[in-house]
């Protein structure tokens, strides 16, 4: 009966979790990030003061709940299959435009580029928190097909970067900045498609399987 009970209650503080997190995002966009209180987030998600300040003691916290829940992928998917670079780039670009076309991900941006004059730490914990972990794991991908011989590669942060810049600068950026700008479900399917073209035709490895040179990891790498 206790699981029971502890099942109930976990499930009772995802949900005011998200709750809360959906009305900071909101007034974040609203009013701005400085002029949002934790008491009027409490406020607008229907959840105690208390409940909220046991979640996140700051907004800061809360921001960065906001990033990782952004940046998110389900728990459950598959590792993207090893051994064919095209099949696991496919599946990567395929979530990535999938994440990139999430509301939230557009808002998270938007509030990041209205706050960096005044909050500079606010796009900080969006890169530190969000992006680059999101870029590590494409990078360690690409090494680790590097190291299997299914690549050549001398430098892994370039190629992450420049497979991630492909989506994004087609099926994100317009869409952040100009309004009304949509991206159809065929063209994304068509976007993914050809950077993963791109991709293995400068790095696939053909014919008898070698390997390349050491592929290097530049310290600090800014992701597109």
């Amino acid at each position: 009966m206790s699981g029971v009970v502890t099942t109930y209650h976990q499930r009772v503080a995802q949900e005011k979790r998200a709750l809360i997190v959906t009305a900071a995002t909101a007034l974040f966009l609203e009013l701005g990030y400085d002029r949002t209180s934790l008491a009027r987030i409490a406020e607008r998600s229907g959840v105690s003061r208390a409940t909220l300040f046991k979640q996140f003691p700051s907004k800061a916290a809360l921001f960065d709940a906001i990033v990782t829940e952004s940046w998110s992928t389900a728990d459950e998917e598959d590792p993207p299959p090893a051994g064919n670079v095209v099949d696991g780039l496919g599946v990567i670009g395929r979530r990535y435009a999938e994440l990139l076309g999430r509301a939230q991900m557009t808002d998270l941006f938007r509030i990041v580029i209205a706050e960096l004059p005044r909050f500079p730490e606010l796009a900080h914990a969006q890169f530190s928190h969000g992006k680059m972990p999101y870029f590590e794991s494409v990078r360690d991908y690409l090494l680790a097909e590097h190291e299997a011989g299914t690549v050549r590669i001398e430098d892994v942060d370039l190629a992450a970067t420049q497979f991630l810049g492909m989506i994004s600068n087609y099926v994100f950026w317009p869409t952040l900045l100009v309004p009304g700008w949509e991206v159809g479900a065929e063209r994304v399917a068509q976007v993914v498609d050809e950077a993963v073209r791109t991709i293995a035709a400068r790095y696939a490895v053909t014919g008898s399987v070698r390997r390349g040179r050491p592929a290097r990891r530049r310290p600090n790498a800014e992701p597109l």
